[in-house]
């Protein structure tokens, strides 16, 4: 680059037109390409309802957008960022790795900056060229100490334009890799929860036996206080002891997800409603796919702490590998604690229970009564995890793996399994789970129904208050009126869109009229 007829710095004026088309056309194409299968996606999910997909296919597009944005501005202003010099003296403090200089003479091999010698003495082959271009960009920046780059004598650029290079390629891979860990863990969310789908099948078929009233049985003996009760669980280190080790073996069983079925209809719907709770629960999962997908202010600053705090000998990335694999087993654990508390209050409350057992539906369950902090540890685990990966694909593509970041190969393996793990279990087992037990929280999710049966509930509840209001008044008719010379109370025909989004509608219990049934009965015992 600094040789100003060298073939590297050939300029575009001087570069065949031939070349420049062929080059803009591959771009092109490409970039039109994954506009059309990204278009594709969005009109699949319009044509099959999958509203909360396709507002997190925005979001995803939002997210690359943003660093396209970076990208562009990296483009733009590398020769300006380059111009900018600092002193030597900063230029070599908090460095990821150890400048040449400093190397000893086995530290140098250790670090991958020096050559490796084989048993015959000569240097080793495997490798070398990568290593020999990374010293010649150190030689350049220790040459811009003299006065290179447009820098004064004793000033360095703050970040070489290659430097910049490089931080653009690292954009590049954030920006694939984001997409990629989504869809990992959408597909994989997906493919636990429809495996709860059987389950759903046969309590349709068996319904009717398994809540019959006239089934009584000890509370004790049913299976999901069974499955959740012993000694081990009375004392808080056994219990969640237990709920830690509970999540990596069946962590929901078919026992936990019909009495979480029967506790939720019980509580939100109407009784002896039809419902899908399979399904509910796969579009809960959508909603908060929705969530995991974005990258957060919060976010973006972890990544600049990381970025800031990588200095060699402090092993920032070897502590930080283990943080998302321990918040994901934390809230692992929380959930299977809420499932087995659950089961505990059934068991204190009543000595038998009629039909499936009736668990009590509260925030209390979760931490600081707020359910929505576990899906943002999920979602700070989910992007966490992705971006460690990324780094280590980035630098092992852009350094070698003879770099200074890989000092022990049993060590970065182990760091990479430690990664794809969290990413596993933090998919298919966490994230399903929080799906299932956020359930049995105090509200339920408004957007998980589909528009039609939105506006159904809107226009019953509307309904529900007019008729509330109309009751008032009718005590201070005139006398020798009726209740039926009321205009509120005079009939009017019915529309067929009304009957229609009121017999959507019907199983859901919002209206005012069933309010104070559903305050005054046990939550337990059940009506």
């Amino acid at each position: 680059m600094a040789g100003g007829g060298g073939g590297d710095a050939r300029q575009l004026d001087l570069t065949p037109t031939w070349a420049v088309a062929a080059v803009c056309a591959i771009i092109v194409i490409i970039s039109i390409l994954l506009e059309k299968i990204i278009h594709k996606f969005a009109q699949m999910f319009e044509e099959r309802k999958k509203h909360a997909l396709l507002e997190a296919l925005e979001k995803i597009k939002a997210e690359l957008m943003v660093l396209g944005f970076i990208s562009l501005l990296l483009t733009f202003g590398q020769n300006y960022i380059s111009k900018m010099c600092i002193p030597v003296k900063y230029a070599n403090t908090m460095l990821p790795c150890r400048p040449p200089d400093q190397h000893g003479g086995g530290s140098a091999t250790e670090h991958g900056a020096g050559p490796q010698t084989g048993k015959g003495g000569h240097e080793a082959e495997g490798g070398s060229g990568h290593r020999r271009r990374l010293l010649s960009y150190e030689r350049r920046f220790l040459a811009a100490g003299g006065g290179g780059s447009g820098c004064k004598m004793g000033y360095v650029p703050l970040i070489s334009v290659h430097g910049l290079h490089q931080l653009h390629i690292f954009i590049f891979f954030l920006a694939v890799f984001h997409v990629i860990y989504s869809a990992i863990t959408m597909a994989l969310g997906r493919a636990k929860i429809r495996g709860w789908k059987i389950w759903e099948q046969d309590h349709i078929v068996d319904q009717d036996a398994l809540n019959d009233p006239r089934r009584f049985r000890l509370t004790h003996e049913t299976s999901f206080v069974r499955d959740h009760t012993s000694f081990w669980t009375k004392t808080p280190v056994t219990f969640y002891l237990v709920c830690f080790f509970r999540q990596f073996f069946r962590s929901v069983r078919k026992a936990d997800y019909l009495t979480m079925r029967h506790g939720f209809v019980s509580v939100h719907l109407a009784p002896g409603s039809k419902f899908d709770f399979q399904k509910y629960i796969k579009r809960s999962l959508e909603d908060d796919f929705k969530v995991v997908v974005g990258i957060s202010p919060i976010l973006w600053g972890s990544v600049v702490l990381f970025l800031l705090v990588n200095v060699h000998g402090w092993h920032a990335s070897f502590w930080v590998s283990f943080l998302p694999l321990v918040v994901i087993l934390a809230v692992g654990t929380k959930l299977q604690a809420i499932i087995t508390r659950m089961a505990l209050d059934i068991k204190e409350r009543h000595a038998v229970v009629q039909g499936i057992p009736l668990v009590q539906v509260s925030d209390k369950y979760f931490w600081f009564a707020w359910p929505q902090l576990v899906l943002y540890l999920i979602h700070f685990v989910l992007f966490q995890n992705a971006f460690e990966l990324t780094y280590f694909w980035w630098t092992w593509y852009e350094f070698g793996w003879a770099s200074c970041f890989y000092e022990d190969d049993s060590l970065m393996i182990f760091r990479v399994a430690l990664g794809l793990g969290a990413q596993v279990v933090c998919s298919y087992v966490t994230l399903p789970l929080y799906a299932l037990v956020t359930q049995m929280g105090s509200t339920m999710k408004k957007s998980i129904f589909d528009e039609q049966t939105s506006k159904a509930l809107k226009q019953w509840h509307k309904n529900a208050l007019k008729r509330k209001g109309s009751k008032g008044r009718t005590e201070t008719r005139t006398l020798g009126g009726s209740p039926g010379e009321s205009p509120a109370n005079s009939p009017r025909p019915t529309t067929a869109a009304e009957t229609e989004m009121a017999e959507q509608g019907a199983t859901i219990v919002t209206s005012v009229d069933h309010q104070h049934y559903v305050h005054n009965r046990d939550l337990l015992t059940g009506p």
